[in-house]
Parts: C-alpha cells; structure tokens; sequence
C-alpha cells in the first residue's frame, strides 16, 4: 500500500522528539508499530490507524496489554476527529499525503502535527525552495509550517527512491487574519494567475493594491509563488480589513 517501515531506531527518536507528544495521539499508517510503541512511552494516549487488516492485527495482538494503545483497522483519513485537543504524528505513505494533511488542517481541535514525508513535499509545504504553496499561504493564519531533520531513505524498508523529511504544522495559538473566507478568496485570486504577477491579479479586483504591495515589501512585479505568507497577511490587512 505504498508505504515504507521505518527500520532505524535513530529515525524513530527524531520523530517523536520533534513531535514532543502530550495528552492524545494519533498515529496515520502505524504499519508495525516502530513509532507506535515510542508514542506510547511519552503520550498520554496513541491510537494508531492501520488500513492494511493483517498489520492491523498483528499490531493489535503486540500492543492488547499496553492500556495506552488503542489500534483501529481503517482508513485515518475518514476518522472521527477527536472533540478534544489531539495531536498527529505519523509516517505516512507518499501517496495519501495531501489528503492526511487536508485532514490535519480540517480538524478543529488538532493542535500540531508532525509528519514524515517526501523530502520533496516537506521542502515546498515549508518554503524551503523560496516558493510558497497555495496550501501554506491558505492556511498560513492559522498554521505554521516547518522543515524539520531528513530522514534518509536508507531509514526504510523497502527503501524508497528518493529521502523523507520531518514536516511540522503547528496552530497557531491566535489566528492571524479575523476572516477566513475574505483572506482566502483574496489568495485565491492571487494565485488565480491573471496578468501574470500578483499586482495584476489583485488590480483585477481591488483598489489600492500598489501602496498593500509596498506595505508588505512584495515588488510590482513578483510572481505569486515568490509572496511569502507573512505578505499575504499584510495584504490582506490593507486591502480587506
């Protein structure tokens, strides 16, 4: 099903210290339970998704004495989001990582999420090429986005092609836009691509865009991927608030 086990105990440790786990955890594609049984020994509480039903019964034979895990056979992605605060942390499998993190960002009570990806993915999601996505920029009021330590593929078996890294969202404790829906449809326009540069599309639409641009230190004529998130705010500020 497209994932690979961490099989390095180092890996393993830099996960959970990155994801510093309090109170209740779930854990996406918990495979064999490597990272399972680490959780447990830190959280208050794990459960640990697994949609392949013969790891998900091997795992829960291994783990019925240990009161602090809880093992459930199915697809994380259509989980019942807990009602109390939670946090994710999870080595996740490539192929299902943009809808686990549109879960992640969708629950109103995660607090952060600290996930095993794609090098690649963890790279773009965080910036780290100098460009932004239109996920971080949508929810960048809300959440932090940060590129943790590589985990080389060597960490895994099967071994993949290509590296993993440690992508860390974290909630913001106080959002930093009033209205969802009037920054993300500003943002949405933006990224729209008409004119070719942000200037040209936001013109399209609002006045006053040449003083929000200078406000927040984007040039006349950047391309949308080039506006950091903290200049969306700002523009955002200027141009609807």
């Amino acid at each position: 099903m497209s994932q690979n086990f961490l099989a390095d105990r180092h890996a393993v440790e830099l996960m959970v210290k990155a994801a510093a786990p309090e109170g209740l955890v779930l854990e996406p594609g918990a495979g064999e339970g490597a990272l399972t049984f680490a959780l447990a020994e830190v959280a208050t509480r794990v459960i640990a998704y697994e949609i392949d039903p013969r790891l998900a019964g091997r795992l829960a034979a291994r783990t019925k004495d240990n009161e602090n895990i809880d093992v459930v056979r199915g697809d994380f992605t259509r989980a019942r989001i807990p009602r109390e605060p939670f946090a994710v942390v999870g080595n996740i499998p490539y192929s299902v990582t943009s809808k686990m993190v549109d879960w992640c960002l969708r629950a109103p009570s995660l607090s952060s999420a600290t996930l095993l990806t794609q090098r690649e993915y963890a790279r773009k999601r965080s910036g780290d090429y100098g460009r932004w996505s239109l996920v971080t920029v949508e929810s960048w009021p809300w959440f932090d986005w940060r590129l943790g330590q590589t985990v080389f593929r060597e960490s895994f078996r099967p071994v993949p092609s290509v590296d993993s890294a440690i992508l860390r969202i974290d909630r913001r404790p106080e959002p930093l836009v009033s209205d969802r829906r009037s920054y993300r449809e500003l943002v949405a326009l933006g990224f729209g691509g008409a004119g070719g540069s942000v200037r040209a599309s936001l013109r399209s639409r609002h006045d006053g865009v040449d003083a929000a641009l200078r406000a927040a230190g984007v040039p006349y004529d950047a391309v949308v991927g080039h506006v950091h998130p903290d200049q969306w705010v700002t523009l955002w500020r200027r141009l609807i608030r």
